[in-house]
């Protein structure tokens, strides 16, 4: 059976409960994903005295063909976007600037440091996000930034953060595209605190201090984004969920949830509905916890489905700002993006593709049999088959193709490497 037979049978399943699949595919056509070019190059970035990663971040495997210039890595993502349907972002770090050979601190980046990947990123029409980075530095040896006692070192990081912010700026003015710019710092403690207060405080003055700067929001967007605990701060970290939820509320500021920086029986799907209540838009980070957050490539598991249906479910496909954020170095780096992205488009057809409506109904009007029993039948619909055809009308390859592309592109650029 075709793709395009397989295609009409599995949509006469759905029209039965009224879903237009068709609609469902246009929609899914505009959600961009912002792809994190970091999985790329192991999260090594491109700065003159590259320093050992740090900040409770660590990268296992060595798969070969890491990109090691920043030609390469656009390369690869370019490769990787082949095998993508729709039209994305790309998210990148400050350690991502081009600077020809020459020492220039973070605190003293410019927008012409990213004037390749500007130029770039329009020749490809894609959208660019940025974040600050606060780790892998010897500012950061310690594991505390922008609640470092120490107030050099604290002003030093206040102005990395400041002249992140004009950076995203000018890349959204000059792609006429809203850029996203997320913070988040490594700052905690190994062990038990015993003043928990005095470090948010100081967090508190750098974050006023970062923002007070005026930026304008048709161009950039602020988020800050919370951990529960990392390596090297298992006692404590300062910028918790609590503190980042009560700023960015407080602050007309984005909170940015990330999945895998929560207690393991948290759901980030959970939070999204409440959010949505006190916040024009919701910033996500998708990764995959194991055990702890050990950023593993996403795969199209309960958690995934359960957020896509929660954007969906809750119109909210404008509101939410979806993210990627993981990095495995044991598989080929261009099948990690591609799973990964593939698989949080997906989750959010899933969600499309779901008698939504009916299901509310149920719930208000106490019909809980019901809804339970809509919720597994949908479980085994021929989901699979809109997805291919999705793909096929997108011009990307079709279930494991994609995979042939992979394979010759590794042999003939990564093995060379």
């Amino acid at each position: 059976m075709s793709i395009e037979q397989s295609y009409h049978l599995a949509k006469q399943y759905y029209q039965k409960w009224g879903i237009d699949v068709e609609a469902a595919l246009e929609t899914l056509k505009k959600i961009p994903i912002s792809i994190h070019c970091w999985q790329g190059d192991d999260v090594s970035g491109f700065e003159v005295d590259q320093q050992e990663l740090s900040g409770g971040i660590d990268v296992t495997g060595n798969y070969p063909g890491k990109a090691t210039t920043p030609e390469q890595l656009r390369k690869d993502i370019e490769q990787a976007l082949q095998l993508i349907p729709g039209k994305h972002r790309i998210n990148l770090h400050a350690i991502y600037a081009e600077t020809n050979g020459e020492k220039v601190e973070r605190d003293q980046l410019e927008p012409k440091h990213f004037q390749n990947w500007i130029d770039w990123a329009k020749k490809h029409q894609l959208g660019l996000d940025f974040n600050p980075t606060l780790f892998s530095h010897p500012k950061a040896d310690d594991g505390l930034t922008l609640s470092h006692p120490n107030k050099e070192i604290r002003d030093f990081w206040i102005r990395h953060c400041q002249a992140s912010r004009r950076i995203a700026e000018h890349i959204g003015k000059e792609l006429g595209s809203q850029t996203l710019t997320n913070i988040w710092i490594p700052d905690g403690y190994k062990d038990t605190p015993a003043d928990r207060l005095t470090p948010r405080k100081r967090l508190k003055a750098s974050l006023d201090r970062i923002f007070s700067e005026e930026i304008d929001e048709r161009y950039n967007i602020d988020a800050v984004e919370s951990k529960l605990f990392g390596i090297g701060s298992e006692a404590y970290v300062v910028g918790s969920h609590e503190f980042y939820l009560g700023y960015a509320l407080k602050n007309n500021k984005l909170c940015l949830l990330d999945t895998g920086h929560y207690h393991p029986t948290e759901m980030v799907s959970n939070k999204i509905s409440s959010l949505l209540l006190f916040s024009d838009k919701v910033a996500l980070h998708v990764s995959r916890p194991v055990r702890w957050d050990s950023d593993h490539v996403v795969t199209f598991d309960d958690e995934l489905k359960e957020i896509g249906l929660e954007i969906v479910r809750n119109d909210a496909i404008d509101k939410v700002m979806i993210g990627l954020d993981f990095f495995d170095a044991s598989i080929n780096r261009i099948a990690a993006w591609t799973i990964g992205t593939r698989n949080m488009l997906k989750a959010l057809l899933y969600g499309l593709l779901m008698p939504n409506e009916q299901l509310k109904a149920y719930q208000e009007e106490g019909h809980f049999t019901d809804r339970l029993a809509i919720l597994e039948t949908f479980k085994t619909y021929p989901f699979g088959a809109i997805w291919d055809y999705y793909c096929q009308l997108m011009g990307v390859p079709v279930e494991m193709d994609w995979m042939q592309d992979v394979r010759e592109y590794e042999k003939q650029e990564l093995l060379n490497r």
